[in-house]
């Protein structure tokens, strides 16, 4: 989609009269053709000017949804006149037009975004382990049902539908720590438990982790809509004797408030995934505080992050204007600190000579040399800056070439992307370590038998991935190809990932941190590969985040299960024909498998190149800013 036209879609069509609104839910049911019904989303939502994210797999749909009450109603009407949605809990709230820009872009309330997952939720972060049926979820409680439940046990009234003793009851929150810092359930008398993760994925671990304290107790667990507990309680049920008795929240934190405005049990603010933030109650009572300072803030808008992990941080607008580093209390439990910044007065560059460069060379700081992967090139000023500066420091970024290209063919290319981010990012490009043979098409119709090559010298060109029968000329001379250019060559380039991973990993380790890591066509696909594989080994990615453009999800190894927890830009042509080499469906693909909640999409029309022109640049640099 053209980035200038998604603004316009806020419209809807029911006229400047008809009030915004938001609508969330889920539904787990057996869907035959996933594609098919995502075709029918896209077509559907973009007819009544729908915003937001559907998620479609083969069990089920979840969607969020903005637009126009008016549209919103037709779309529920729509969809409830299918079986597949019978006894679908469609919750749909009334709000204020969306107003910050930045955070209705980062929620996906500025585009409409339709794709076929694998699963509606991940649950088990291991791709190996089958995730638990669906159908062992735990009871539904309805609002009122849970709250009776609750008074039961607190000892403030009585209810037929609590069949526990108050010592047997525990309460557990199914959210992200970040959800949690700023709303909770607390039941006087009631053990209430914040696994305090920071994502879905590791609440099997803490459970795992907590099966004692579960074991013989009856369970009731919630999130904001319900559908993270559908996952949460049939796991817990898995296992068997001493946890059969698990309930679970039906329609969330949302329904519960619609119930009981004036906040019943529950204390602070529901925190939701659109533009709305968080949902509070009657009570307006204020339960986070600032990271830093303490003070009671529990306002997300400003989407401050930790330095370390990215997981958003409650920072007051007074510590915000002291420091952009912040360390989260994950993190600090961990013990991770603050990046120390030099404060010297020395403001020359010194660039020490690596093990792995053969006499490096460095002029006007770009580092050359013989071998493939130490051809780097500094495309913009390394400079420090210091603490008491009132300047921001850099973002240094790894920069991945296509197939057939080089690092100095790259630094080309994107000479004007580099002009565009000069304030901001040091981008560093890298040769891949396959050279390719050297090869030109024949001209068809030449009356010669054998066409003469280009008389032009050959220049380098290296992969991060080749086919299985790729032949390398070792010799520097050129030869005929042996077919036409196929636009879906990379679909065969299957080999040669541990070789480039492992050279990646020790040229960052000779050259230095990056902050980020920038990859296209191929190399976006080689990038999105090394960052899971760091994820599967080191348990996280060593970038802080990625920028993947025209890319595509390389067939190489497993990309099932667990996303990849970085943020991450996905940049590529907004449908077929804008892009001849790789299809919008494969980046969008990509883009799939991170994570969601991190993820921003640019679409353009401008082919297969990075776009330097607005709006694209503007939400390129938007994304990199939240890093500085």
């Amino acid at each position: 989609m053209d980035a200038t036209r998604q603004p316009d879609q806020r419209r809807g069509d029911g006229g400047g009269g008809d009030r915004y609104g938001v609508l969330l839910y889920y539904k787990y049911a057996e869907v035959p053709d996933a594609a098919a019904l995502a075709a029918f989303y896209e077509e559907r939502c973009r007819g009544l000017a729908l915003v937001g994210r559907v998620r479609v797999g083969p069990d089920g749909v979840n969607a969020t949804l903005g637009g126009r009450m008016t549209a919103l109603e037709k779309h529920i009407a729509e969809m409830s006149s299918n079986t597949l949605f019978e006894g679908t809990d469609f919750k749909l709230a009334s709000c204020e037009d969306p107003v910050d820009e930045r955070v209705a872009r980062e929620c996906g309330f500025t585009s409409l975004s339709v794709r076929v997952v694998k699963e509606l939720v991940t649950l088990c972060s291991n791709p190996t382990s089958a995730p638990p049926e669906i159908s062992s979820a735990g009871r539904h409680l309805s609002a009122a049902e849970f709250h009776s439940v609750l008074q039961n046990v607190a000892g403030t009234s009585s209810d037929e539908v609590a069949s526990a003793e108050k010592n047997e009851v525990v309460v557990v929150d199914a959210r992200n720590v970040y959800e949690t810092r700023i709303g909770k359930f607390n039941v006087p008398n009631v053990e209430t438990l914040d696994p305090e993760i920071r994502q879905y994925s590791d609440l099997p671990s803490w459970i795992d982790e907590h099966t004692e304290k579960l074991r013989g107790k009856s369970i009731l667990m919630y999130c904001t809509g319900g559908i993270r507990c559908e996952m949460a309680s049939a796991y817990i049920r898995s296992k068997g004797e001493g946890f059969e008795n698990v309930f679970q929240l039906y329609g969330g934190i949302q329904r519960y408030l619609e119930q009981f405005p004036d906040g019943g049990y529950f204390e602070g603010k529901n925190f939701v995934f659109d533009h709305r933030i968080s949902v509070g109650s009657l009570k307006e009572n204020i339960l986070g505080m600032c990271l830093l300072c303490g003070s009671s803030y529990d306002d997300y808008s400003s989407r401050c992050r930790c330095s370390h992990c990215r997981m958003l941080v409650l920072v007051c607008p007074t510590c915000q204007g002291s420091t952009k580093e912040y360390v989260c209390e994950l993190c600090q439990k961990n013990g991770k600190e603050l990046c120390q910044i030099s404060n010297t007065q020395d403001c020359g560059i010194q660039i020490s000579e690596p093990s792995g460069f053969e006499n490096p060379s460095i002029s006007n700081h770009n580092v050359t040399s013989k071998v493939p992967w130490s051809n780097v090139d500094l495309s913009l000023t390394w400079v420090k800056f210091y603490a008491d500066s009132e300047q921001l420091k850099k973002l240094r970024i790894l920069c991945l070439h296509g197939f057939r290209q080089s690092a100095s063919n790259f630094k080309g290319r994107t000479s004007a992307l580099a002009k565009k981010l000069k304030h901001i990012a040091e981008l560093v490009f890298i040769d891949a370590p396959h050279e390719l043979s050297f090869v030109y098409q024949p001209i068809q119709g030449c009356c010669s038998d054998k066409p003469s090559p280009p008389a032009a010298t050959p220049k380098r060109k290296f992969a991060w991935l080749v086919a299985p029968n790729s032949s390398f000329n070792a010799e520097q001379d050129w030869k005929a190809a042996d077919a036409p250019f196929d636009p879906l060559q990379y679909q065969q380039q299957t080999k040669g990932f541990e070789e480039s991973y492992t050279y990646l990993e020790n040229a960052i380790s000779e050259i230095g941190n990056f902050d980020g890591i920038l990859g296209f066509s191929q190399g976006a696909a080689m990038a999105a590969l090394f960052c899971r594989q760091q994820q599967k080994t080191c348990g996280s990615p060593k970038f802080r985040f990625g920028m993947f453009c025209s890319g595509y999800p390389a067939p190489v190894g497993n990309f099932d299960g667990e996303p990849i927890k970085l943020p991450s830009l996905h940049c590529f042509g907004n449908g077929e024909g804008h892009d001849r080499q790789i299809a919008n469906r494969a980046s969008a693909e990509l883009a799939g498998q991170f994570q969601l909640d991190c993820c921003s999409v640019v679409e353009h029309d401008l082919g297969h190149i990075i776009p330097t022109r607005s709006p694209y640049i503007d939400r390129i640099k938007d994304f990199l800013s939240s890093f500085l």
